[in-house]
């Protein structure tokens, strides 16, 4: 999996694990459901994300681009190795 998925991965996961929390115990936990908004909000702007830093740094997560660099490599216009 690529580090824009685990992002969105984890950004859906923490969104509907505060909905369901603010429904069981406080709704102050719709707080985190606007933090996570308004961090996909800011990464879209300024294209950085605090988690895309946190995923590098401790799991060593590759980029998408970084993936299809590798992908290209040594391959020819078809895709194929043998070309």
């Amino acid at each position: 999996m690529t580090l824009e998925r685990y992002i969105r991965l984890i950004a859906g996961t923490l969104v509907l694990v505060s909905l369901l929390l603010s429904q069981i115990w406080s709704p102050y936990w719709l707080l985190l459901t606007a933090f996570v908004g308004l961090n996909l909000f800011q990464s879209a702007l300024t294209r950085w994300c605090l988690m895309e830093d946190i995923l590098r740094k401790l799991f060593h997560v590759p980029a998408e681009a970084d993936l299809a660099g590798r992908k290209t490599v040594g391959k020819g216009q078809s895709g194929n190795p043998t070309e």
